[in-house]
Formats: C-alpha cells, structure tokens, sequence
C-alpha cells in the first residue's frame, strides 16, 4: 500500500475525427459516466468559487439516488472560496487526487495533497485555496445531514488514505478489502465514505442488493461491474451511480489493484412520509 495512484479528469475536447460512441450510460437503476466524457464543455462553475471548474458526477433526483450530490473539483493556482458551502444543513466529505490544497477548518489549517482526506462536519466553516503553482483536483461529496433527536452530530477530521488501514472482508483470501474513515458503529455518521480495493482476481461473489445509494470513482486499475442485468467495464476515472437496491458485484480483472471512492447513505430509519409536504 505504498505506492497510491489517483485518477484525476483530463478536461480537453476530442478530436473531430473520434467516433462518439461511448460507454456512457444512464438507466432505471444505474449511471455509468466514463472518464471520455469529462470534458471542458461539461463543467460547471459555483458561486463564491474563484479559478474553479467542477464536473457534477450525481445530484439528487427524484426516484433515482437522492441522497447526495458528488463533484470533482478543480481548482487552478491562487483559487479556492472563503465561502464554500451554501446549505448550512450540509455535511461533506474531500478526497484530494492531484495537487495541494490548503484547507482551514475547526480552527487548524491543513495542508491535502494526493489522498488526503476530510471529514466536514454538518455546519462547520471552513476555506479552501490552492496556494500552490499546479492545479488541485479533489472530489466533494455532499449530503444534507439528516439529525437525530439525542444524538450529537458528528466532528470533522483530517486525515489520510496512507493513514486508514485495510479491513479485509471474511473468506476472500486477502483480495478484497475496504478502508474505513469512521467507525461503522458511530452511529453519528449517516453517511460513509470509504476506498475499495481489490486485488487481481477478487471478487465480489454475490449480487448485492441493499437500501444504501451509491457513488463509485475508480481511482486506479480496471474490473467488470454488474450492474443490475449488465456486465459493464469500467476503469480508473469513471463513475458509476446506483440508486437503491440495483443489484452490484464485480470482477477484477488486473493486471493491477482495483480501487474506488464509495459513497452510501447508512445507519437512520427509512421516512415513512417523504413526498409528505414539510411544515
């Protein structure tokens, strides 16, 4: 686990003598958004974001996931935002894949280079800039944080891919392994964002099918997924979007480590009442 490589997007445009035909894909159940489409004229800007350009990867949608929004942002030399966040109810994780940024938050400043990560508590301050002379990559993913009568919300931390050590899942030889940034039982947590890997050969050896919502980034190497009825191909710097209960499971295929960014919603009761109106 030494050597960490990160898929990052390469922007740009295609030249006119590509075919268009892609392995992009949008279902009932599942989004497949190949690192080919990631292009310049896809990219959005934000409010209060200086030198910044984002690729929205998912947004809640109305009988699809609807529980988050992932972007990968970019951030070019001397840009960042004082005032990032909009929602005040928002908690959000940053992965970092390429470059430096400097992150001030709950009274420290923290330097986040490749594989750096943080944990933004629903409700904190924070800043972010590139003070760097490259440009900064990272992924942002937001969730509206869904409080719970007598529980504390939870606090935001720093820390590292390098820093997280494997979980081995039972029975899969040491091929398949996930690295968890919180401990599954804090029940503070409502969401989860953890790295996957898989070695040459692992496997996920039976289709899940679960409540939770899904956002997957390979970050490095290449496997097949099902999804749903399909077998798709994916490889480092594609995304794959699943809403609840799409049946998942995966091959890797090598030569190298299979590795992605995941997202799911975990650890509150289902609402009864969610197309109710609120007071």
């Amino acid at each position: 686990m030494n050597h960490r490589t990160y898929s990052s997007p390469l922007g740009g445009h295609p030249p006119q003598t590509d075919l268009l035909t892609s392995r992009a894909v949008f279902t009932e159940a599942y989004a497949v958004i190949p690192k080919g489409v990631m292009r310049d004229i896809v990219t959005s800007a934000l409010p209060f974001w200086e030198k910044t350009r984002v690729w929205v990867l998912a947004r809640p949608l109305s009988g699809f996931a609807e529980t988050f929004s992932q972007y990968i942002v970019e951030v070019a030399p001397g840009g960042g935002s004082d005032a990032p966040e909009p929602d005040a109810e928002a908690e959000g994780v940053l992965f970092v894949v390429k470059g430096s940024v400097e992150l001030d938050m709950a009274g420290s400043r923290h330097q986040l280079t490749p594989g750096g990560y943080a944990f933004i508590a629903p409700g904190e301050k924070w800043q972010l800039r590139n003070r760097s002379g490259e440009i900064a990559t990272f992924h942002w993913i937001r969730k509206a944080y869904a409080a719970v009568p007598g529980l504390e919300k939870p606090t935001s931390f720093v820390t590292s891919d390098a820093a997280v050590p494997l979980s081995y899942m039972p029975d899969c030889d040491g091929k398949w392994a996930t690295q968890r940034f919180v401990d599954p039982a804090d029940l503070r947590h409502d969401m989860h964002v953890n790295i996957v890997t898989f070695e040459p050969g692992g496997i996920i050896p039976f289709a899940e099918t679960h409540v939770m919502e899904h956002g997957l980034f390979v970050l490095e190497g290449k496997a097949v997924y099902r999804l749903n009825r399909d077998w798709v191909e994916v490889e480092a710097g594609d995304f794959m979007w699943l809403r609840a209960f799409c049946p998942q499971a995966c091959y890797a295929g090598g030569p190298g480590r299979f590795r992605y960014l995941l997202y799911k919603d975990a650890n509150r009761h289902m609402p009864l009442r969610p197309f109710a109106a609120r007071p």
